[in-house]
Formats: C-alpha cells, sequence, structure tokens
C-alpha cells in the first residue's frame, strides 16, 4: 500500500457545509481516517444544495447534490442523531477514541450534548480540537452566525473587488466562489497539524479557535499593508493591480488577454513583441513605478494595440519571450488545457451509486507520501457500522436511531 503522511490519524469530523469539510478533506488526503457525523435522513446541508444532482448508474437524479462532492471525498459517513442521549453517549465514545475533533456549530453550540471543546479537552487532553466560526471564539460578534458572503463583505474583500466607481457596472462584487470558507478550511488544516506536531512533543491537545471574518482580513495582504502604511483606503480596480502596471486584462481581435508583467524586463520585451519600443524608453512608461504613476495614459495605448492580434497570436508571441500571459477560460476550457491535463487535475473515484463521480485533485504533491484517492463522497450513514466497529469494537447500541446506507 502507498504510505500516507498522516495514516493512523483519527478525525471525528462534527462540521458541514464548507469550511470544515474541506479542512477534513485535506487531512483525509493525506491518509487520516476522516468520519463524518452527519443527521439522520438529511445529512451535511450541502446534499440538497442543488440543481445539479449526481446520477446513478441508469441516469436518474440521487439525493445528493454536486455541492457535496467538492469537499468530501476520502471520508467515511456515519448518521447519528446528536440530539438524543444515546447519539450524545455515541458521539463521545468516538472523540474519546479521535486524535482531532471538527466542528463549525455556533459558539457554545456543542456544549447541551457534551461534545463541546472545553467538556472533551478536559476528558481527554491529548485531544485536538478545532473550532470553526463565522467571527469566533471571543469578541462582540461571538454568538453571530457567519457566512462566506457575509464575511467577504464586512472583511473588506468586496471592497476591492469589482469595477472602479467611476466604471460603468461599477459596485461590490463578491469572488465567484466562497473563497472565504476555502481559505479558512485551509488555515484549519494547517493549524490542527501544527497542535498535532507540539502534541506529538508534549503530549498536550489544545483548542483551536478558527474565526471565518480573522481570515479573511488576513487575506488581504498587500490590499492590508498598502492602508496600514499609507493610511489610504484602496478601491475596486476591476481587474487592474494597485502596485504593478500592466497588471490586467486586455481585449483583443477575438476576445481578452491578460498581461501579468511584474518587471520592467518583461515591459521592455512586450514593447518589442508589441511593435512600440519606444514605450519601453519613455520616461513615463520605463519603472513600474512610473508606470503606476501614468496608469491613465498607458493603458487605453495598450488597449489600442492588443486588439490587433488574437488572444491566441498574443499569447504565442509573448510567451516565446518569457512575457506572462495568458487567456481567461471557462470551465470547459480550464479541464480541456494540456497541462491541466498533464497535471492530472481531474480525477475519477468509484461511488456505490453512480458508478464514478469526477473531482479535482489535491494540489499537493509529497514524493515520499502522495495523496491517495482512496473513496468518492460517502452516501449518507454509508459506514456507519463500519466505523463502529473500528473505532469502538462494538455494534449498534441499544435505543439509537438506526439509518440504512444511501
Amino acid at each position: 500500500m502507498t504510505p500516507t503522511a498522516l495514516n493512523g490519524l483519527k478525525v471525528l469530523d462534527l462540521s458541514r457545509v464548507l469550511a470544515g469539510p474541506w479542512a477534513s478533506q485535506m487531512l483525509a488526503d493525506l491518509g487520516a481516517d476522516v468520519v463524518k457525523v452527519e443527521r439522520p435522513g438529511s445529512g451535511d446541508d450541502t446534499r440538497s444544495w442543488g440543481p445539479p444532482w449526481l446520477q446513478d448508474a441508469e441516469g436518474r437524479d440521487t439525493a445528493d447534490a454536486a455541492y457535496f462532492f467538492c469537499t468530501n471525498r476520502n471520508k467515511r459517513s456515519v448518521a447519528i442523531d446528536m440530539a438524543t442521549p444515546e447519539g450524545q453517549h455515541l458521539l463521545q465514545r468516538l472523540a474519546a477514541e479521535a486524535d482531532v475533533v471538527l466542528e463549525n456549530f455556533k459558539v457554545g453550540g456543542l456544549k447541551q450534548y457534551g461534545l463541546d471543546h472545553e467538556t472533551l479537552c478536559a476528558r481527554h487532553p491529548r485531544l485536538v480540537y478545532c473550532s470553526i466560526t463565522g467571527f469566533g471564539q471571543t469578541g462582540p460578534y461571538a454568538p453571530r452566525a457567519g457566512y462566506d458572503f457575509l464575511i467577504q463583505g464586512m472583511g473588506g474583500l468586496m471592497s476591492v473587488t469589482g469595477r472602479g466607481d467611476a466604471e460603468e457596472g461599477a459596485g461590490p462584487q463578491k469572488v465567484g466562489v466562497a473563497l472565504t470558507d476555502v481559505m479558512t478550511g485551509l488555515h484549519a488544516a494547517i493549524g490542527i497539524l501544527a497542535a498535532l506536531q507540539h502534541r506529538d512533543r508534549t503530549g498536550q491537545g489544545q483548542h483551536i479557535d478558527l474565526a471565518l471574518l480573522d481570515v479573511q482580513v488576513a487575506a488581504l495582504a498587500n490590499q492590508a499593508g498598502n492602508y496600514l502604511i499609507s493610511g489610504k483606503v484602496p478601491g475596486r480596480m476591476g481587474n487592474a493591480h494597485p502596485n504593478i502596471v500592466p497588471y490586467q486584462d486586455f481585449p483583443t481581435a477575438d476576445g481578452d488577454v491578460i498581461l501579468a508583467i511584474g518587471n520592467d524586463g518583461q515591459f521592455a520585451r512586450f514593447c518589442e513583441v508589441a511593435g512600440r519600443t519606444e514605450w519601453a524608453s519613455d520616461p513615463r512608461f520605463a519603472t513600474n513605478a512610473a508606470r503606476v504613476a501614468h496608469r491613465a495614459t498607458l493603458i487605453p495605448l495598450l488597449r489600442q494595440t492588443t486588439v490587433l492580434r488574437t488572444t491566441r497570436e498574443w499569447v504565442a508571441a509573448l510567451e516565446s519571450r518569457a512575457v506572462p500571459c495568458g487567456p481567461i477560460n471557462r470551465l470547459d476550457e480550464v479541464f480541456a488545457d494540456p497541462q491541466v491535463a498533464a497535471r492530472g487535475l481531474r480525477v475519477e473515484l468509484p461511488h456505490p451509486l453512480a458508478g464514478t463521480v469526477p473531482g479535482v485533485a489535491n494540489p499537493v504533491r509529497l514524493s515520499a507520501t502522495p495523496v491517495v484517492y482512496r473513496a468518492a463522497p460517502p452516501v449518507l450513514g454509508q459506514h456507519t457500522d463500519e466505523v463502529l466497529a473500528d473505532w469502538l469494537r462494538a455494534g449498534w447500541p441499544p435505543g439509537c436511531e438506526r439509518v440504512p446506507a444511501g
């Protein structure tokens, strides 16, 4: 069997929707045994976030939406009702066997079930317990629910995303995927791995308090740095870059091309390809700082030039001179791209109803302990009996509602 980085690690995943499941999928891809706890009858909220729906081998819609399949592979699903005393007892027993507990309930939401971090960490000092919330465990907003769209607005991302105020169609715009949730999931996985390293050295687990708002503000990166150092509030610039010119999209004879010119040498080579060598020596454009200062003059000149060739012609000519550029691909073009194909970014996993399910590969490439794609996202309750036998060496307990797989 292929060795995995996290072989033997047990993760009890009480999270749902995206941020928490994204973190646990990363751990599962790296080899952890992730047990996904779901509500009997309905499961993770994203199972119902369709259409589109997964189709079975006969082409009929199943009960699971496509959304669910982006973030739940390599996991085992158990259907346990934590609202019942029997379910709570069973989950407490599973937590006692786990190395990691991951949850994204509201602050204090699990205390009534005896599954909160204070209770479990006191009983099991080696436990790493990760809580994901909208606003964290402390502060005036701690009791509030948090959602990606809301946090993109509150955390500043939408203030710098979208067309500028002077342009047609101006206004704040969210990113096209739930990026704050995804980033929070990645930060959760990093925090969990750091806590496990600390536990291996000291024998002591810990509580990880992770907030979507914290992650979003931290991820403002250079935009936050620009504001904190200059005191000037950045605004929306469409696809332009606040610190680099030219670094945006430009029209071509048949579409658009992205220029991502990061230094003066690249700009000079672009000018040669474009037949405008005089721009490279023009004091208004010779350096990046000068191009930023004279953005309003340079960009229209570039647009007048880029429309003279097709996107394919620009990309071929500029790539031959090592000038960073590229097309703006639709998703069908993304998955047809030869580089995407060569990197194996589309994977097919076996599924008990559909036969196989397509997905996107994990981008982490480890030379000694690579990601192993063991299983597609599970059917609701598919592994309940199996997990009880593996983790607790027990069958289904009396008085606990049993949900058949599927």
